[in-house]
């Protein structure tokens, strides 16, 4: 696909009104490079990605969204402080200090 037909695609799918909301404008670079800002539905707010043709190819960037991974981030920290939680009490690594210490015990370990 070249570039003239990968603008008459677009073009046509402006002219549908169910998709305009979904491309942004067209922007086109000082090298010759086309590029076509995609959202998720209707929301402008929300980028899916960006459609980058070049020298009649195309390929698709996806957006990445940064509140997504913070809170993945944020999840995994509870996470793991919650499970290390447990195994400090469940089985603490300082040594047990509970143990039986009558005189009988003491007199077993003495050397004979």
């Amino acid at each position: 696909m070249n570039l003239r037909e990968a603008r008459e695609v677009i073009g046509a799918l402006e002219a549908d009104p169910d998709a305009v909301g979904v491309f942004g404008k067209v922007y086109e670079t000082a090298d010759g490079t086309t590029i076509i800002p995609v959202t998720k539905g209707r929301e402008p707010v929300k980028p899916a990605g960006v459609f980058v043709v070049k020298d009649g190819n195309a390929s698709w960037m996806p957006a990445a969204d940064g509140e997504r991974i913070a809170m993945m981030g944020i999840f995994v920290g509870l996470v793991a402080a919650a499970l290390a939680g447990i195994a400090m009490v469940r089985r603490p690594p300082w040594p047990d200090l509970h143990g039986d210490i009558s005189p009988v015990h003491w007199r077993a370990m003495l050397p004979r």
